[in-house]
């Protein structure tokens, strides 16, 4: 396998997103509010399923803006 599909994006990341809701769960906990366990994978669920369709959205916009034509070589 090449090393390009080795990689992914950063909030494609599902450790990123659990970093996140984690922390935000931390947040919401000093200020009274309680996000259980289950709740917190939910959200996580969400949000990368988010930033999926955010980077398919950004992907067709920007071949739809550009200027340049695809190279079939």
């Amino acid at each position: 396998m090449s090393e390009e599909y080795k990689t992914k994006t950063l909030f494609a990341s599902k450790t990123v997103w659990g970093g996140i809701i984690a922390l935000l769960a931390g947040v919401a906990g000093i200020f009274g509010y309680s996000i259980q366990p289950e709740d917190q994978v939910a959200a996580i669920e969400v949000g990368t399923a988010l930033a999926s369709a955010l980077g398919g959205g950004v992907a067709i916009y920007g071949r739809i803006k550009a200027t340049k034509k695809i190279s079939k070589k």
